[in-house]
């Protein structure tokens, strides 16, 4: 963020107060990237998506997945990774564990994100004990 925008910039207070009567969930979004090309990304996949699913077993992951080039057609080894943390240190110290950030294949910043708006909705099917995401 800029200096100028980091100075126009609301309070974190003054955000939540105008949405009070939403969501407000307190989320982490870890965005990765490539280092030294797509090599490392690639040794290092398996154990990433390993540690990945650890994380959500643990009910720490939100969400994640690789990000697309911008004509939607490749992945230049990009990532975003949403979990749940206390708090930014907290989060920096689980995305440090991921395997791609410790042995140097990506680097990391994160943002915290506050979600106020969406839809999540669940097709269940009992008789085919089946669902979808819609």
């Amino acid at each position: 963020m800029t200096e100028a925008a980091e100075q126009d910039a609301l309070l974190r207070a003054d955000v939540e107060a105008a949405s009070s009567a939403m969501l407000q969930k307190q989320l982490f979004v870890v965005f990765t990237e490539p280092v030294n090309g797509m090599d490392p990304v690639m040794e290092n996949l398996e154990d990433h998506l390993a540690f990945q699913m650890s994380l959500e077993n643990e009910g720490i992951l939100w969400s994640a997945g690789p990000l697309w080039t911008d004509d939607e057609t490749r992945w230049a080894g990009e990532g975003m990774v949403v979990i749940r943390a206390e708090n930014l240190k907290h989060a920096t110290e689980i995305a440090k564990r991921d395997p791609m950030h410790q042995r140097g294949a990506r680097r990391f910043r994160i943002r915290p994100w506050m979600i106020n708006e969406g839809r999540l909705t669940v097709k269940l099917d009992m008789s085919s004990q089946t669902f979808s995401l819609v």
